[in-house]
C-alpha cells in the first residue's frame, strides 16, 4: 500500500473572510475557493447587475507587470509584438486592449486584457492559466521582466456602477470604455480600467491589499451595489456573448473560429506592412482569407429545458455538426441561450438544427450575438 498525496487545498482570495461574513456559498474554481453565490441567489444577483450594480471579486485572476530589462520602450514593444498579434503603433498609452496568447497551431492558450502604460504593460490572465501563461510569456519574451502584481481585483458592473464609484473618486466618471487610470479610493491608489465581463458598463479595480476590504465595504454600503458571485458572472457573460476560456475557446480553437479576429491587429494581416510574425500566424491568416471550418455562434431554444455544454448539435438529417460550448437559461430572457461551435457547411446550408439532450432532440436556431445589448460607455 502506498500513500496517495492529498489534493492541494484551494487558495483563498484576500477578501475571503468578507465573503463568508456576507453568507457566500463558496466553491472551488480554477484552484481557488471563490464565492459562487450569496443568499439572494444567482437570478437575483444577475438581474441586480443588469438593473443597478454588482460587485464581483475576481482576485483569482492573475495580474502581471511587464517591463523591458534594458529599460527601453522599444524593447518592450518588439518583444510583445513578436509574442502577441498586437501593434503598439495604433495603441494609445493609457488604453486597454483585448489580446490572445496563441500556440504554433493558432489555438488560443489564453485570452488577455492588457494596458499600454508606455514604459510597461499591465496584463490580466485567466485564473486557470496563471502559471502556464507566465511560463509561456517568459519563454517568448526573454528580454522582458514579467512579475505578478500582488493586489486584490474586483469588478463593479451595471448601469449604476459609474455613480457608485464616482462617489469615492469623481474621476471615475471621466473614464471611457477600455480607458485606464489610477483612482484614489479612500486614500488608496487603485489602478482602474473601464471594462468588464458582463456586457454592462463598469470597472475593474486593482486594490492594494491593506485597503481592499475597506474599499469593498464602502462600495457595498451603497444601496445600488450588491455582492455577486461567479455563478451570475457566468450567466451575465453568456448573455453578452462573451466566450469563456476552457469552454468556448481553448488551445484547439482559433480566433477566426471563435469570432475573435478583431484581436488580430490590422497591420499584422496579409497584405499589411507588418503581416504575421506572431505564433500561429500562418494558420490564422489563412483562415482570415479563406474562412474557418467552423464558427462559434449563438443559439436559442423555445424549449423550457436548459441545454448545457457538450450537448451535440445535429442537422436535419441527424448528423452531428457541432457542440454546445456554454449554455444556460437566460435570467433576463427566460429562455435557453447557448454558444456552440458549428461546422461552416451546416451554417451556410441554413437548415434546421437540433441539440441532443438525454436522447431528446430539441430544436435550436442561430441567433445574433450578443443575446442582450452591450451597454459600454464609449
Amino acid at each position: 500500500m502506498t500513500d496517495t498525496p492529498a489534493a492541494a487545498a484551494p487558495a483563498r482570495v484576500p477578501l475571503d473572510a468578507l465573503h463568508r461574513r456576507l453568507g457566500a456559498r463558496m466553491g472551488a474554481f480554477a484552484g481557488w475557493d471563490m464565492p459562487i453565490q450569496y443568499p439572494a441567489g444567482l437570478k437575483a444577483e444577475h438581474l441586480h447587475t443588469r438593473s443597478q450594480a454588482g460587485l464581483f471579486d475576481v482576485s483569482h485572476m492573475g495580474q502581471l507587470r511587464i517591463t523591458p530589462r534594458d529599460g527601453q520602450a522599444a524593447t518592450l514593444r518588439a518583444a510583445l509584438e513578436a509574442a502577441l498579434p498586437v501593434d503598439f503603433d495604433d495603441w494609445p498609452v493609457g488604453q486597454q486592449r483585448y489580446s490572445l496568447l496563441l500556440n504554433a497551431q493558432g489555438g488560443i492558450e489564453d485570452d488577455l486584457m492588457m494596458v499600454n502604460l508606455g514604459d510597461q504593460v499591465r496584463m490580466v490572465v485567466n485564473a486557470g492559466n496563471r502559471e502556464a501563461d507566465l511560463a509561456r510569456l517568459r519563454a517568448l519574451c526573454p528580454t522582458l521582466a514579467i512579475d505578478w502584481i500582488d493586489e486584490a481585483l474586483i469588478a463593479l458592473q451595471g448601469p449604476q456602477a459609474e455613480a457608485a464609484l464616482a462617489r469615492l473618486d469623481p474621476a471615475a466618471a471621466g473614464l471611457r470604455f477600455m480607458g485606464a487610470a489610477t483612482l484614489t479610493l479612500l486614500g488608496a491608489a487603485c489602478f482602474t480600467t473601464r471594462s468588464g465581463y458582463t456586457g454592462e458598463d463598469g470597472y475593474e479595480i486593482a486594490l492594494p491589499l491593506a485597503q481592499a476590504q475597506a474599499v469593498v465595504e464602502r462600495l457595498l454600503a451603497d444601496p445600488a451595489v450588491a455582492p455577486v458571485g461567479l455563478g451570475a458572472r457566468d450567466t451575465l457573460r453568456l448573455e453578452a456573448g462573451l466566450p469563456l476560456h476552457g469552454n468556448d475557446i481553448g488551445p484547439g480553437v482559433t480566433p477566426v473560429e471563435a469570432g475573435l479576429a478583431f484581436a488580430i491587429a490590422r497591420s499584422r494581416r496579409r497584405g499589411a506592412a507588418r503581416a504575421g510574425g506572431f505564433p500561429g500566424a500562418e494558420r490564422i491568416l489563412a483562415q482570415l482569407a479563406d474562412g474557418a471550418p467552423r464558427r462559434l455562434v449563438g443559439l436559442v431554444s423555445d424549449q423550457p429545458a436548459p441545454i448545457r455544454a457538450h450537448a451535440p448539435i445535429l442537422d436535419a438529417e441527424g448528423v452531428t455538426v457541432g457542440e454546445v460550448t456554454s449554455g444556460t437559461v437566460s435570467p433576463s430572457l427566460g429562455r435557453p441561450v447557448m454558444l456552440a461551435l458549428v461546422a461552416r457547411e451546416a451554417l451556410q446550408a441554413g437548415g434546421a438544427l437540433q441539440a441532443l439532450v438525454r436522447e431528446r432532440r430539441l430544436a435550436v436556431s442561430v441567433a445574433a450575438l450578443p443575446f442582450m445589448p452591450k451597454r459600454y460607455r464609449r
